[in-house]
């Protein structure tokens, strides 16, 4: 396994190092080789430099944003200096009140009830966004539904309708209703983000069908829009002409220590690949919105598990034989002291 890890390694540093030059002049590598390569991966696999970021106040739209990966980007946002409006089926309002102990009481935070799979209540998150922050900037469709880890023949219909609506139906019309608002903002170009999953490049979904199905068709979704605001649709005068722009992306948190990941999870799947692969809602948020921020050309493919973060997290576990403080050797999850964990082993955030 290590020199797999090794030659792959090898590999992404000489495909990923050299063509851009990201290592900085007078980097002094370590004795070890193993060390070298480790820095190598680090560097390429970090987000953007702050000091490569637009400047300014942004406002931001989060969607399924009370608890877990959608919470931490608010937090995000907040402590970048941008405004930020978070929407969940259920009331955001402990999350709002948690967000501003954080940053003060006057933290450009605010809460809506939204529940994305209806229209009405969508363009009520709408209306009430653009009121509270002036300008949307980004929208980010991250609320989602798996339905729980179940063979399909055992998944209630009403199960299946959910999970559809939630994490198709609600991407359309939040991503529908997210472009209207920015295409009338006069000057500014919106950027929507929607999320994928499980499934999203092809392979199967064991457990997960609805949820992989639903999931693999928004990259579609999002190349068709792209293709369309390029003007590429024969026959139909479009984009039309308006004030503003937007721009449509992909984005993938990859395995995220949430309920969506670890509920009805076995301890061989806690092990691997999740206690190799996946991160805390923190640390895909500190990665995530600094390359959302930067995002400038459309249909952009914004990701935390890049080849380059993979392969460090192969060669720290693998190589430098590092152990996952979420994860312990019998597949279950490490619960701190201080911290507050549900029955599923998930961490609240507040």
């Amino acid at each position: 396994m290590q020199r797999l890890i090794l030659a792959l390694a090898l590999q992404a540093c000489a495909a990923y190092v050299a063509p851009q030059s990201r290592a900085p002049r007078g980097t002094i590598l370590r004795d070890s080789p193993f060390d070298g390569i480790g820095d190598l991966l680090e560097q390429v696999a970090a987000p953007p430099e702050d000091s490569s970021l637009p400047s300014g106040s942004f406002g931001a739209v989060v969607t399924g944003g009370a608890a877990g990966v959608g919470y931490a980007y608010a937090d995000e946002f907040l402590r970048r200096g941008h405004k930020v409006v978070i929407c969940d089926i259920r009331d955001p309002a402990d999350a709002v009140r948690a967000l501003k102990d954080k940053y003060g009481a006057d933290a450009p935070i605010f809460g809506e009830v939204c529940d994305v799979s209806d229209t009405a209540s969508v363009r009520k998150l709408a209306a009430s966004s653009k009121e509270k922050l002036g300008t949307v900037h980004y929208w980010i469709n991250n609320a989602a539904l798996n339905g729980g880890r179940k063979p399909f023949l055992e998944v209630s219909d009403e199960a299946i309708e959910a999970v559809v609506k939630v994490n198709m139906f609600g991407v359309l019309i939040c991503t529908k209703v997210a472009m209207e608002l920015m295409l009338d903002q006069s000057g500014v170009t919106g950027h929507v983000f929607n999320t994928v999953g499980s499934g999203v490049r092809g392979g199967g979904t064991p457990g997960y069908v609805t949820y992989g199905a639903a999931k693999r068709g928004l990259p579609q979704m999002t190349d068709s829009l792209v293709a369309e605001l390029e003007g590429k649709t024969q026959g139909y005068n479009w984009p039309p002409s308006s004030p503003g722009q937007v721009k449509v992306h992909t984005l993938s948190p990859g395995m995220v220590f949430t309920d969506l990941l670890l509920k009805d999870s076995t301890p061989e799947l806690r092990k691997f690949p999740f206690g190799v692969l996946a991160a805390t809602p923190e640390e895909v948020a500190q990665d995530l919105v600094p390359k959302m921020l930067a995002t400038t050309e459309a249909g952009t493919f914004v990701e935390y598990l890049t080849k380059p973060r993979t392969l460090l997290k192969f060669f720290n576990r693998f190589v430098r034989q590092q152990k996952s403080d979420i994860i312990d050797d019998d597949g279950n999850v490490i619960q701190k002291s201080g911290e507050k964990y549900n029955e599923d082993g998930v961490r609240a955030l507040y």
